[in-house]
């Protein structure tokens, strides 16, 4: 090739990558970005733009003015379910994830998230705030698709498997897989966050979520906040309650001026919801009545409940380049597990085959009122019920939902157009209804429930050389082991089993606490005993050791590991916080 061939070659080489670039860019110039913001326990009443007259919300009540509203929309009556039937776009149940503690918080490792799907196409993933599905690999947010996260371990700040000390002011987070000191409040700081990681990728499409914990207890907040509820809200937690839901749309405000000012607010699908109904909205006897004192939108039940104040909750989607602007209702039917797939279409994307959704696109219904809805019914159910009395049985804590209808547990059925706080039983005046509902459920139950299965946790994963197991993540039959520190601050004398995954044989450092090392405690025990992949292990304790240390050989496999402290009287407990190490 002469020189005059060598330079026309090259001009078409840098004119070829020339378009390819300016083609790529406009690609994802056209992209949308997405943030879909939960916020933890805030329910349907929980803002002033549905009708409570007490808390104010200014920039949520902007947002509802402006937004699409999904006026029917449901989740699952309490808080992990949700979060994994909004991550998959499936049924709580058939993720493994389907209670809050009891090593039942735990995605399948076969399971995909929204994250996967949107990394897989071109975009960049972010998580900040509450995760809940797993403080451990394979399951934290980083393992899960998400490429930059800041997140609280746990279900709460606070909580057992959360860094010791945090109490929601100038907490220590985990950033991307590092504990990190931060300064402010909890809910400041996720925004904080949120702000910079969209300030850093602004110039390519990004996917973001971000889940507080607030208004979640324990119910701590600046009282610049909560004192304007003093006086109105004055059932136990209520202003505090209010005064952290304040806080959060204070930083709604402030968030969506960072999106104007980057030039980012028209062409970002920017999302409102809520994970379950109220925790401390009002005063309630018991679950399911209706508040005493406070506000729920009219409805029977709070969070655990699954009447539908325990499970219908706001839902606001605004993106003013894709036309969903202009406060505008929409009644059809949908859920946690739709908008995964909604999602997807919204932005263009291809849901593999191999993810199985049982989530339904509602995008016709966003564009046009006129459409007919996608989604004919949805079952909602607790599986095990409030507070893990029994294992998950079928019929037990259930909603059908169907049109106007609500059947509860396969026998009261409901209808809330014309009784929408579900006072009134009609189930003996229709059971032409009765018998039609009852008919959705058994194909439900038959696919999901064999799928409610241990999930284990990974020992000897490269990508965590140090695992901290907490009790909370014990597998227990039924109830809920030691999950928070007022309970084991009092030592229960219980134990349980961790489902684990030894991923590579070999030598492992095992130390049993009571507490986590950060505290520095002694180890109030004589003796200490491990089970694991059928080996048991006995060690005396020391006096004043902080920690029991036992070292041993683990064969590759799935196996369970249990743990045993003695006390002078005989009384056995569990080491509440073990780390596994590989020597």
């Amino acid at each position: 090739m002469n020189r005059y061939q060598l330079k026309a070659f090259l001009s078409v080489l840098i004119a070829f990558f020339g378009i390819q670039t300016r083609a790529e860019s406009q690609e994802n110039y056209s992209k949308p970005n997405v943030i879909v913001i939960m916020t933890d326990d805030q329910g349907y009443g929980d803002l002033s733009s549905h009708g409570n007259p007490i808390l104010k919300t200014p920039n949520l009540d902007r947002l509802y003015s402006e937004s699409i509203r999904l006026t029917n929309f449901h989740v699952s009556p309490f808080c992990t379910p949700t979060r994994a039937a909004l991550m998959t776009g499936r049924y709580p149940g058939r993720t493994g994830a389907y209670r809050t503690s009891s090593g039942r918080t735990l995605l399948h490792t076969d399971e995909q998230t929204i994250a996967n799907v949107f990394s897989q196409n071109g975009y960049k993933t972010a998580m900040v705030g509450k995760w809940h599905l797993g403080d451990n690999a394979p399951h934290r947010p980083q393992d899960r698709g998400f490429e930059e996260v800041v997140w609280h371990r746990c279900g709460g700040i606070g909580q057992a498997s959360d860094y010791y000390g945090n109490d929601y002011f100038d907490d220590t987070y985990d950033r991307n897989g590092t504990y990190e000191k931060f300064e402010g409040y909890c809910t400041d700081v996720w925004f904080n966050e949120t702000k910079r990681f969209i300030t850093e990728n602004k110039e390519k499409p990004f996917f973001l979520y971000l889940a507080t914990n607030a208004p979640h207890g324990p119910y701590l907040v600046d009282s610049k906040w909560s004192d304007p509820y003093q006086e109105k809200a004055t059932w136990k937690n209520g202003p505090q309650f209010y005064g952290m839901i304040a806080n959060f749309d204070h930083n709604v405000g402030l968030l969506r001026e960072e999106l104007e000012s980057q030039g980012l607010a028209e062409n970002t699908i920017l999302i409102f919801m809520t994970d379950n109904g109220t925790a401390a909205g009002g005063a309630f006897n018991g679950l399911d009545s209706e508040p005493k004192q406070g506000f729920n939108a009219g409805m029977r039940g709070k969070k655990s409940s699954v009447y539908e104040g325990g499970h219908r909750v706001p839902f606001f989607i605004h993106w003013p380049q894709g036309n969903l602007t202009g406060g505008r209702d929409v009644a059809a039917l949908t859920a946690h597990i739709d908008v995964l797939p909604t999602l997807a279409d919204l932005c263009n994307i291809t849901v593999p085959e191999t993810h199985h959704p049982d989530g339904l696109s509602f995008k016709n219904s966003l564009k046009n009122p006129e459409a007919t809805a996608t989604r004919d019914h949805l079952i909602v159910q607790f599986q095990g019920g409030a507070y893990f009395k029994a294992q998950p049985t079928a019929w037990d804590d259930s909603c059908i939902l169907k049109g106007d209808w609500r059947l509860i547990n396969g026998k009261e059925l409901y209808n809330i157009k014309t009784d929408l706080a579900q006072t009134t039983d009609v189930s003996a005046e229709n059971p032409k209804i009765v018998a039609e509902l009852r008919t959705l459920y058994p194909p439900f139950w038959k696919s999901v429930s064999p799928r409610m299965t241990p999930v284990s946790i990974d020992i000897g994963n490269p990508t965590e050389k140090k695992v901290v197991l907490s009790s909370q993540d014990w597998y227990m039959a039924s109830g809920n082991p030691p999950w928070n520190f007022g309970a084991i601050h009092k030592l229960p004398k219980v134990t349980g089993p961790w489902m684990v995954d030894v991923k590579k044989a070999g030598r492992y450092k095992i130390i049993l606490r009571q507490f986590p090392a950060e505290a520095n405690k002694i180890v109030n025990a004589v003796s200490a005993k491990i089970e694991i992949a059928g080996l048991v292990m006995e060690s005396k304790v020391a006096a004043g050791s902080k920690g029991v240390v036992f070292e041993i050989a683990l064969p590759k496999g799935k196996t369970q590991l249990t743990t045993y402290l003695y006390t002078e009287k005989g009384e056995v407990g569990g080491a509440y916080f073990t780390e596994v190490i590989e020597i």
